[in-house]
C-alpha cells in the first residue's frame, strides 16, 4: 500500500511539474508582423514577359538567327541558341513568328 501510494505521489508530482505558472498573454486577432508596413508600402513587383515562341531564321548571307518572341510583342535575337539576346523591337522587327522581316548586323533576315 505504501508504494502504490508513494508512486502516486511521485506521478502526481512530475505531471504537476511540467505545468508553467507564468501568464501568457496571448492575441487572437492577427499575428504580430514586424515587416508589416514595409510590405504594405513597396509597389507592386511587374513580372517580365515570358517567351511564346523560339525560332530560327535564314538571313541573306546565309547565316542563322535565333528569336524568342516575348508575349509584350518585342522579341530578343540571339547568335546562338544558348545566349540571352538583345531586345528587338520598332523599326528593326516587322511581324510575328510566323511571317517575319527582321534586320540584324545590316541585312534581313526572314522565315
Amino acid at each position: 500500500m505504501k508504494r502504490l501510494l508513494c508512486s502516486t505521489l511521485l506521478v502526481a508530482a512530475a505531471a504537476l511539474a511540467g505545468c508553467d505558472q507564468s501568464d501568457h498573454n496571448l492575441s487572437t486577432t492577427e499575428p504580430y508582423d514586424p515587416q508589416a508596413n514595409v510590405a504594405n508600402s513597396t509597389a507592386p513587383v511587374a513580372l517580365p514577359p515570358s517567351i511564346t515562341a523560339q525560332k530560327s531564321y535564314r538571313c541573306k548571307d546565309n547565316s542563322i538567327i535565333y528569336v524568342d518572341w516575348l508575349s509584350d510583342g518585342t522579341a530578343r535575337l540571339k547568335k546562338d541558341r544558348a545566349e540571352p539576346g538583345t531586345l528587338v523591337q520598332g523599326a528593326d522587327l516587322k511581324g510575328d513568328a510566323k511571317s517575319v522581316s527582321i534586320t540584324a548586323n545590316g541585312q534581313s533576315c526572314k522565315a
